[in-house]
């Protein structure tokens, strides 16, 4: 009998392999050697795809971006509305690959995904009626945030160990200890409160434009 044959190599294999050692094992873990091994192929077969690591971190994160919901830029969404939703759906395209937000805070680059998130909201921000400018600093704004909460957890930062905190040293983190185990609930609320306190800013700037920029 025939042996079976192997799948075909492709971009899109290498990608999903080389996603699995990010999310498994972070960037470091990904080389060629490991990436050809996964896959069962030879090391000198991945450059028929990807010149470099690089090249392959990059299509990481772009698949990354590629699930980040922009539906709510479609114009029929009041800005912050669409805002909101979209932090909320990059967010949470994040969570779930903590490891390759490094590479995504490089910015989009020629990422075709990340561009299109980029042009979504500038596009969204300018037809609302902020200037250029501005809805530039809109999308750094909203990025830097984005990205910052997904780097790590706030909460998962504390110890489940109430002798760490000596309330002789530390006077105001009695409950600190407290904190891990309520990681989801303490994370997930300072995203929706500083994400609140951001639109609300943004909302007092928007209501002080020149009635001819809105």
């Amino acid at each position: 009998m025939a042996r079976p044959r192997k799948p075909l190599l492709s971009r899109d294999r290498i990608v999903e392999a080389a996603g699995a050692l990010v999310d498994a094992e972070g960037l470091e873990a990904v080389s060629t050697r490991r990436l050809a091994a996964a896959l069962g192929v030879s090391g000198p077969s991945l450059y028929n795809h990807f010149r470099t690591k690089d090249e392959i971190l990059e299509a990481v994160a772009d698949a990354v971006s590629a699930r980040v919901d922009l539906s709510m830029f479609d114009g029929t969404r009041a800005w912050r509305d669409a805002l909101h939703d979209w932090a909320h759906s990059y967010r949470n395209a994040l969570a779930d690959h903590p490891n390759i937000v490094p590479v995504l805070a490089r910015g989009p680059g020629r990422r075709p995904a990340g561009l299109r998130v980029a042009d979504a909201v500038f596009g969204a921000m300018t037809r609302a009626g902020w200037p250029p400018a501005q809805a530039t600093r809109i999308g750094a704004l909203m990025r830097y945030f984005i990205l910052g909460s997904a780097v790590a957890s706030f909460a998962g930062g504390f110890v489940d160990d109430e002798a760490a905190y000596d309330p002789c040293d530390y006077p105001h983190l009695g409950q600190a200890h407290l904190l891990a185990e309520r990681r989801r609930e303490v994370d997930e609320g300072a995203f929706e409160t500083g994400l609140a306190a951001l639109l609300d800013g943004l909302a007092l700037q928007y209501a002080a434009l020149p009635a001819a920029a809105v």
